[in-house]
């Protein structure tokens, strides 16, 4: 399988409480708050405002033996974007909403771990809430940093 058809399958979740999902051939260029709460898949890591601990991802480690089962650790970021971040608006009155998304959105995962196929191992995910930047615009969300392990080569 190919990291595009993980992709793609990732972004066809339909998770409770979400009203749009979006692919990376499909992402806007802006977004309106009629399209929040929105997840938005992501072949990179976008980073929170204030993040607490300044751990990166591997992005694209290639882990393939000679002889052995060829493989490829990816790490795709799967953002919520649930709210604008307004001045007049405190993060308390998003973090029931984020709470109730973040459960369904871990509910799929649990049901769906190994994207319909296309891993050769259950995803990992890491979730970090916060105040992400998109395109200048501040939101309210969270991202779920995937770990992925492809199988690459036609391996089996």
């Amino acid at each position: 399988m190919s990291y595009r058809e993980a992709l793609t399958h990732l972004a066809s979740w339909q998770v409770a409480g979400v009203a749009q999902h979006y692919g990376v051939d499909t992402l806007p260029e802006r977004l309106t708050r009629a399209q929040l709460p929105a997840l938005l898949v992501l072949p990179l890591e976008l980073e929170a405002e204030r993040r607490l601990f300044q751990e990166r991802g591997e992005g694209f480690v290639a882990s393939a033996f000679s002889g052995g089962m060829k493989r490829a650790t990816l790490t795709p970021t799967h953002l919520l974007l649930l709210a604008p971040q307004a001045s007049g608006v405190g993060l308390r009155a998003h973090l029931p909403t984020l709470v109730t998304v973040i459960d369904a959105y871990l509910a799929k995962l649990a049901a769906d771990a190994m994207l319909g196929g296309t891993l050769a191992l259950p995803a990992q995910v890491r979730v970090e809430t916060g105040v992400y930047t998109l395109d200048g615009a501040a939101y309210v969300g969270c991202a779920f940093r995937h770990t992925w392990t492809l199988r690459v080569g036609g391996a089996p």
